[in-house]
């Protein structure tokens, strides 16, 4: 083969544990129909027999994703954050965030969360820049106790700690605005409660904006919607992080419906081939805008089947995971380990690093 072939891949492995890369193992999973973690160490043949901190998080998303009905989480191979169910902040303890559907919230909901607020002496209550309320500095044993009385009032966990779909930010469109051109609140909620819980290679933000003023920042999300008089503007790829992009305008369509299912579709585009802990901005910079539109745009039979594939796998995650803790005990460990080993309290944030 001449002087420049090489036996090893030239790609980036995973990790240290594993010659392969991200691609290799992804595909290996599909075409091997592998549903866990040690079934894919032992046919790559894994360096380290139960890997590290870097792989196995990310089998365990590829496993997740590839067969969403035969996969069990394995809780163990999730970050802190993902396993209790909160945001653990620099003392060691937590930050609380329900789910705001499309910003939209009411006095009763309101009046729960500052009741819990005031019952379990939360220091801080603050305003997200998702459009929803964080708790912070609660203590790790009352997650569960929080999480029961939200849910009574109909609250459910926001995913602020997830890579996971985080929120959908909208304007008040036609409802209230007088330049609002499409109910940009009504298809922000209808977003929302198709995506949510859905697990992804990194955080997902959306944004939907009832007209070209783009209120809700929707051009720089990663899946960002804008309202124009024709219908709507998709736009994908955006991130306002440490390095700002903006969005690449996908399409534009003209109903709801076709809002719901060409964003299906590109999440699982996404869920399907990103690596692990890549966001949208340099997945698309890395495969191209042209290849997404290829198979979202411009071919209806692979965006069907991609939006198909999607609504199949929600089906196994759109439970709430706080209501599984507070009322059905799931994981109680996670939440006794600190009392029953009696660290105190200045050291507790230490443990949580050394347990995570």
């Amino acid at each position: 083969m001449g002087s420049d072939y090489s036996a090893s891949p030239k790609t980036k492995p995973l990790c240290g544990c594993t010659e392969y890369a991200h691609d290799d193992v992804q595909r290996v999973i599909r075409e091997q129909h592998l549903t866990s973690i040690s079934k894919v160490m032992h046919f790559m043949n894994w360096k380290t027999p139960d890997g590290c901190h870097v792989c196995r998080p990310a089998l365990n998303y590829y496993l997740l994703c590839a067969w969403p009905g035969e996969f069990q989480d394995d809780s163990q191979s999730r970050y802190i954050n993902e396993r209790v169910h909160a945001n653990i902040q620099r003392d060691g303890t937590f930050s609380v965030v329900p789910r705001v559907w499309g910003g939209v919230t009411s006095p009763q909901e309101l009046r729960t969360i500052a009741e819990v607020a005031d019952k379990f002496k939360v220091p801080t209550v603050k305003f997200t820049g998702g459009q929803r309320i964080d708790l912070l500095g609660v203590k790790k044993q009352d997650l569960p106790a929080i999480w029961g009385e939200l849910n009574k009032a109909g609250l459910v966990s926001g995913h602020a700690y997830g890579k996971a779909l985080r929120t959908v930010k909208t304007c008040v469109g036609t409802d209230w605005c007088r330049f609002g051109t499409q109910d940009s609140t009504g298809m922000g909620i209808k977003l929302e409660k198709v995506t949510w819980r859905s697990w992804m290679p990194h955080k997902v933000k959306m944004a939907v904006s009832g007209c070209p003023r783009n209120c809700s920042e929707a051009t720089i999300k990663d899946f960002g919607v804008v309202a124009v008089e024709s219908g709507w503007e998709l736009h994908v790829g955006g991130n306002g992080g440490m390095k700002v992009r903006v969005t690449d305008l996908l399409c534009k369509v003209e109903t709801q419906e076709e809002v719901l299912e060409y964003c299906g579709a590109f999440l699982q585009l996404y869920r399907e081939q990103a690596h692990y802990l890549e966001r949208t901005a340099p997945w698309i910079e890395r495969v191209g805008l042209a290849y997404v539109q290829k198979r979202i745009v411009e071919d209806a039979d692979s965006r069907k089947a991609l939006y198909e594939r999607f609504l199949e796998s929600q089906q196994y995650v759109q439970k709430d995971p706080w209501a599984q803790r507070a009322t059905e005990g799931v994981d109680q460990h996670e939440f006794t380990l600190l009392k029953e080993i009696g660290a105190p309290k200045q050291q507790s944030h230490e443990l949580e690093a050394e347990v995570a």
